[in-house]
């Protein structure tokens, strides 16, 4: 018996040790699938070559057997119909591919400054990026926008210096304007052999090698005689740099050994990761140069989910304390849905990044920003606009859904056991505005319900109805940004609209506190309506709207208290002065009265809407705004009529700055109010040889006369309208 004791004991605990040794090699596979995976984001300027270089990579992938063009409206990634017309890149598109044994997701991003959400929510789920700059170029002002976003974010990043066989390349000017412009610690991994249409290849100054490339093939060779001493020069300068990160290699250095390219990788990658340094690479996505190399990089230097780290939370129930969540299936489920898609085949899509856990098919999960549950119906690996049918996914995957009814961009997703919220996604405020009404006045309900879908995909466009003038308002990014959803609306939507005028989006609030106190109330024949209220509001500064409750003793009774948030609300989305958004208001409630039977929550939402407007006006109302950030590049010989210009239209130049030889570039500040038709005045002013982009800065009071200017035309349009 004891025998036999004995073995069982020591069977059961060779069984557990077996168990454990095949948890820990799961655990292993997992992280090593895990190591060997890259979710990368490609971003830049307009017309810098981001989607070109995407296509190149899913051909030299195998993703493509031939190479889409962005000119002749066959690429991969320019799916949408006004994509493609247009050649440039309006919504961020996922694909996924495979390159030396790593997996790799790509999302392709706008470079047009109206589709910028696109980029934001991009880099809130990416790990690393690719920074595309053009070699004649440089840092242009969506570069600058694109990299600051990618630092609020904390994103890794290599960058690729793109059109080197463009007349004016210059590859060490890009890689100094971009230490300049972005404070990037950016350095040279490569230099190019030749630029212009003498650009032939490039040499790896990590590994010492020369690439050249005939048509869509690499080959090594060794290291021209003209480039050795400058390779060697910069390669110097690189170790110099990379010696500061390790300890090893400063040894090295210092002892002038030989370097191994393996630990100079090893020291490189470790300080891209930690955001040290941004290694810079060269090529000509066009002409198929060095775009394998770009791939080699993505997995040299850029993170993998594991390299990341966990992700953290903030408990659903305080939100003082912070929760982990580790990229392993081993973890509780969590993700962000970071994209929604309309698609006709399959319906609503819903992109997320997976930070932890395991998701399958027709499993219940909570989305912790509504509080709701949901259930997981189908699961797609994402290529562009194929998709591919899954089971389940993983922790670091980013997948699309259908099935999710309330799931909107940036919601958290997580375990119904374990909830938790993550940080959400910047949106930027909408600038511009235009009224459309439907060419057939009885598809008003088919335009409000596609106006709704498209809302739904696209956080930066709002939509509102003036109830008093019963028309349909738009507002987003820029007029290109509006101009692509009205086509959007023709082609996808089948709804005709008539459009007028783009204006801009102003917004209303206040400089000064007011308290004061209402009474609602009202009579007639049965129940009648009272409630009483006294609050404070005062500018809240750049933190939006807060409502603070110090209601005691239940002088409003605590179901009455939402009805009194829900009636500013209303009122803030309604405007006060002229029907813009008021923003930044802090409302302290401190007092009120109810009645037994005549208070209810629409008596309670009625006095505080009335008692809002009232504290509103007496608080020195103001107008903002939207104020936008702009560079101009000219010839010498038209600066003078340039800053003239802008002067006109309220502008001031704050900097100027060589662009390239015999051109400025001009940056500052200008009212959007005073930028429509600028494209035609810059064209007349400078011969039609400057060029400019502009994108939102902030919101700053209007001056006293354009103030009084809108105040009398929304007067005379209510005075038209009761006529």
């Amino acid at each position: 018996m004891k025998k036999n004791s004995y073995f069982f004991v020591n069977f059961f605990a060779w069984q557990k040790l077996q168990t454990t040794k095949n948890q820990i090699i799961t655990k292993k596979i997992s992280e090593m699938s895990l190591s060997k995976l890259r979710n990368i984001g490609i971003a830049a300027h307009i017309d810098a070559g981001k989607t070109t270089v995407t296509e190149r990579i899913l051909f030299y992938t195998g993703v493509n057997r031939k190479m889409g063009e962005v000119h002749d409206g066959q690429a991969t990634m320019d799916f949408m119909k006004q994509e493609q017309e247009r050649g440039i890149t309006i919504a961020s598109a996922a694909i996924s591919c495979a390159w030396n044994d790593h997996s790799v997701n790509i999302i392709d991003t706008p470079g047009h400054v109206d589709f910028t959400i696109e980029v934001e929510r991009s880099l809130r789920v990416i790990d690393g990026m690719v920074a595309v700059f053009c070699a004649v170029s440089g840092v242009e002002p969506q570069s600058e926008t694109v990299w600051h976003q990618a630092d609020r974010y904390r994103v890794p990043r290599i960058a690729f210096v793109n059109k080197m066989d463009r007349q004016g390349a210059d590859f060490i000017g890009a890689v100094s304007q971009m230490n300049e412009y972005l404070d990037a610690n950016a350095f040279a991994f490569q230099l190019p052999m030749g630029a212009e249409e003498e650009f032939e290849g490039m040499v790896d100054l990590i590994t010492l090698k020369a690439f050249k490339f005939d048509d869509t093939t690499r080959f090594e060779i060794e290291i021209p005689e003209e480039y050795k001493e400058k390779a060697k020069e910069l390669r110097d300068e690189l170790i110099e740099k990379l010696a500061e990160y390790d300890d090893e290699l400063m040894e090295l250095f210092f002892d002038e050994q030989e370097i191994p390219a393996e630990l100079l990788k090893k020291v490189a990658r470790k300080a891209t990761l930690k955001l040290l340094i941004t290694p810079v690479f060269c090529g000509s996505a066009y002409k198929n140069k060095g775009v394998q190399l770009v791939l080699d990089a993505v997995i040299d230097y850029l993170p993998s989910p594991i390299d990341v780290g966990a992700v953290v939370g903030v408990d659903v129930d305080d939100e003082e304390k912070t929760i982990t969540r580790n990229p392993s299936c081993k973890d509780p489920f969590s993700a962000l849905a970071f994209k929604l898609i309309n698609d006709p085949f399959v319906g609503q899509q819903t992109f997320i990044r997976i930070f932890s856990g395991t998701l399958k098919s027709g499993m219940a999960i909570m989305n912790t920003t509504k509080g709701k549950k949901e259930r997981i119906g189908r699961i797609f690996r994402i290529k562009a606009k194929e998709r591919e049918e899954i089971s389940e996914a993983t922790a670091g995957e980013i997948v699309a859904l259908v099935g999710l009814k309330l799931t909107k961009t940036g919601d958290t997703l997580t375990d119904m056991d374990a909830p938790l919220f993550l940080e959400n996604i910047h949106i930027p405020p909408p600038v511009i505005e235009m009224k459309i009404t439907p060419e057939k006045r009885n598809e008003q309900e088919k335009l409000g319900m596609s106006l709704s879908k498209l809302a739904n995909e696209d956080p930066s466009f709002n939509v509102r109805f003036d109830e008093e003038t019963e028309e349909t308002i738009i507002a987003g990014m820029g007029e290109l940004h509006l101009e692509i959803l009205i086509d959007r609306l023709k082609d996808e939507f089948k709804v005709n609209v008539e459009v007028g005028a783009p204006s801009v989006s102003l917004r209303e609030t206040f400089t000064a506190e007011k308290q004061l106190r209402y009474r609602y109330a009202k009579q007639s024949g049965g129940k009648g309506q009272f409630a009483e209220i006294e609050f404070r509001i005062e500018p809240n500064h750049g933190k939006g709207f807060e409502f603070v409750d110090q209601i005691k003793g239940g002088s409003i009774p605590q179901e009455y208290i939402p009805s009194v948030k829900k009636g500013i609300v209303k009122t803030l989305a309604d405007g006060v002065m002229a029907g813009y958004p008021v923003v930044d208001a802090k409302v302290v409630l401190i007092d009120g009265k109810h009645h037994p039977v005549d208070s209810s929550d629409f008596a309670f939402q009625t006095c505080a809407s009335i008692l809002f407007k009232d504290c509103f006006m007496k608080a020195n109302p103001t107008l903002l705004e939207p104020i936008m950030k702009i560079e101009v590049n000219t010839p010498d010989d038209f600066i003078g009529n340039v800053v003239g210009d802008l002067n006109k239209r309220r502008g001031k130049i704050e900097s100027m700055r060589r662009y390239r030889k015999g051109s400025q570039k001009l940056s500052g500040h200008v009212p959007l109010m005073e930028m429509f038709g600028y494209a035609t005045a810059l064209r007349n002013v400078t011969s039609g040889r400057a060029n400019y982009s502009m994108e939102f800065a902030n919101y700053e009071p209007v001056t006293a006369s354009v103030q009084e200017a809108v105040l009398k035309e929304v007067a005379e349009k209510k005075r038209l309208r009761h006529q």
